[in-house]
Order: C-alpha cells, then sequence, then structure tokens
C-alpha cells in the first residue's frame, strides 16, 4: 500500500505553526525555517512577533543578521536598509524617501504570541481572522504544565502517526509506558471531521509501566482519547476520575525530513505537581528518546528504499486518516467527515 503521497509532509498554505518558544526572541532577530522557508523573526515597537522572509530585496543578504532599531523595525546589516512587520521599506540609509515600491518591500508572514510560543502563518499578507490552536489547562492552577523542545528526523506524517500509535508503546516503550506482557481488550471509536481525527478508548485500564504507577497509583479504568489537529498538531487526552493528563504537541516542519516539535504535558493527579515532575520527567524523556530514535531510522530507511509504502490494519486506528486529512489538506479541501463502527483491540 503506498504512502500519504504529496502533501504529507510539505507547508499547507492557511494555517498557523509554532517557530519557537517566546522567551527565544528577545531584542535581537533570530532565523527559523518553516517547511524549507528561511524566516527571519523579530519584535516590533510593541514587542509583538514579527516575521520575514530571510532575504533582503536589495541584495539578498539574511535579514536575520540585522538587528531591532528602536523605531520597531528590522534593519538589514548589508546597507541599512529598514522593514516593518509588514515588509515595507521605511528607510534607505541616503534616501529622502525610499517610496513604497513593492520591488523594495520583504516578504511578510503573519506572526503572533500565544501560550508561550511563536506562531507563524504559512500564507504570507494581512493578519488572518483565523487563530492558533490554543493549549489546554495552562491557565488552570489546579494542573501542572512541563514544556520540552526538540528536533526530529522523518516526516510529519510519520512524526504524528507516531505520537498516536498505541500497539507501539507496548514494545518500542515497554516498561516505561504499558508492557507486552499484559494485554486487555478495549472498544475503539473513530471519528473524523473536516480538519481533525480522533480515537476514543473505551474500557482501557490504566496504562502499565512507571508512568502509570505514578498517575494512577490505584489503578482503573481510563478515558483516553487521541486526536490530531491540521496542521500539525497531536494530543493525547487521559482521565481517571479528577486526575488528568494531556500531552499536546506541535510538529513544525523545518527542511526535509527534518521538524521541530513543540510539546505541553499538563496535568493533575493525586499528588502534588512538583513532587511528580521529577518522577515523570525522566520517564517522558525516555520515550522521546526512545520514538526519536525510532523516527530517524525510519526516516533513513524511507530513503534506502527509495520511498515509504505501509500495509495497514485494524490495528493502525488514525494513522491513514492522518494521511487523509493532509492530502486533502495540500489540494485546499476540506476532510470529508466520517465515522467509522466500534472496532476492538488489545492493548
Amino acid at each position: 500500500m503506498s504512502g500519504p503521497g504529496d502533501g504529507s509532509g510539505s507547508l499547507l498554505a492557511g494555517f498557523w505553526y509554532p517557530v519557537c518558544a517566546a522567551r527565544e526572541l528577545g531584542r535581537r532577530p533570530i532565523a527559523r525555517a518553516l517547511a524549507g522557508l528561511p524566516l527571519a523573526l523579530f519584535r516590533d515597537e510593541a514587542g509583538a512577533p514579527a516575521a520575514l522572509v530571510d532575504r533582503c530585496p536589495h541584495r539578498n543578504a539574511p535579514l536575520s543578521l540585522g538587528r531591532r532599531e528602536e523605531d520597531g523595525t528590522l534593519a538589514c546589516a548589508y546597507h541599512g536598509w529598514r522593514f516593518d512587520r509588514a515588509g515595507a521599506c521605511r528607510r534607505v540609509p541616503g534616501l529622502d524617501d525610499p517610496g513604497g515600491a513593492p520591488a523594495r518591500s520583504a516578504t511578510a508572514h503573519p506572526a503572533m504570541e500565544q501560550d508561550g510560543l511563536v506562531w507563524v502563518f504559512s500564507t504570507p499578507g494581512p493578519m488572518p481572522a483565523s487563530r492558533p490552536f490554543r493549549l489546554p489547562n495552562l491557565d488552570d492552577p489546579t494542573y501542572t504544565t512541563v514544556r520540552h523542545a526538540r528536533s526530529l528526523s522523518g516526516s510529519l506524517h510519520a512524526a504524528v502517526e507516531n505520537a498516536l500509535d498505541v500497539p507501539h508503546t507496548a514494545f518500542l516503550h515497554g516498561g516505561l509506558f504499558r508492557t507486552p506482557r499484559r494485554r486487555h481488550t478495549v472498544e475503539v471509536r473513530v471519528r473524523r471531521g473536516a480538519d481533525r481525527v480522533e480515537a476514543e478508548y473505551a474500557g482501557e485500564p490504566a496504562p502499565a509501566g512507571l508512568a502509570g504507577r505514578i498517575l494512577a497509583p490505584r489503578g482503573g479504568t481510563v478515558e483516553h482519547v487521541d486526536r490530531f489537529v491540521l496542521p500539525c498538531l497531536t494530543q493525547v487526552e487521559y482521565r481517571l476520575g479528577r486526575s488528568r493528563l494531556v500531552v499536546t504537541t506541535a510538529f513544525t516542519p523545518v527542511g526535509e525530513d527534518s521538524l521541530r516539535l513543540f510539546a505541553a504535558v499538563t496535568f493533575r493527579a493525586p499528588l502534588p505537581g512538583w513532587l511528580l515532575v521529577p518522577l515523570l520527567a525522566p520517564v517522558a524523556l525516555g520515550v522521546l528518546r526512545q520514538d526519536a530514535r525510532i523516527l530517524a531510522a525510519q526516516a533513513a530507511n524511507v530513503r534506502r528504499f527509495g520511498g515509504e509504502r505501509f500495509a495497514n490494519t485494524e490495528l493502525d486506528v488514525l494513522g491513514p486518516h492522518v494521511g487523509h486529512l493532509l492530502r486533502r489538506a495540500a489540494r485546499g479541501e476540506p476532510g470529508e467527515l466520517l465515522e467509522v463502527p466500534p472496532t476492538r483491540m488489545e492493548v
């Protein structure tokens, strides 16, 4: 069976992507890339983030090597041309009036700060009416939030599927999260919308392994929902009584087969968050390292064999639907609505 096809790893038009943590963007501009598109990020006179394509229209120098002026413009390091957040050239040293010629303008992408991240809109032009995906529970004092960012090798489709794939956790992460020795049959219901797909698992016991024992020491049956939201977000949610665990992750394409992961883990548990973070952090980082290694090996093998090839079963609950949404979004089409009849699987 073929892979997700064209568009599974490319930049999708009309979507917000996180490109850096807000704390990374200070008074000096920084360089980032979005699906191979070089960007220069800086803060304007109000302190709001701005994003210009990282090429001065004058002599092609990287704008990220420049500096932010007191008026909030970005000055090119080569000849000092100044650009505002919309890309308009506001000053050319030596000219009384730089004029508004389009050829003198830099290409600007809408940018905004939200939930501790700097988000860039994939389509250049004015600020859109849409807003980025909101990270949950950040303002709720009963939740503890832990953030993590790292680089990954692999395609967007592969990384998203990995984050939402239940069967691999008992093998790749055996002992840390689930185990192949304790299997339970659960019912899975899949619902797909125009921009997202989610799987709800019914009758699932608290996961075996160290993470499950910390978050649910008394065991029990959990409410478990996994979801993908265009263009690049995954969310894994567990509920057990008053305990909650929500892992929201954005996989921002940086280049060909390279991604930047931005994760926010919010949880509420029987024990205080300050006590659990030192116990859970090594487990979570261990899981991430294992996933990063297998994704890198998978990407290398895809290159070695000249492309992807998939063989799906009923256990591959969300991967085919993620590919469907990515392909349709690449064509500018909403996903087709679908509700899959319940199936049963072992976890």
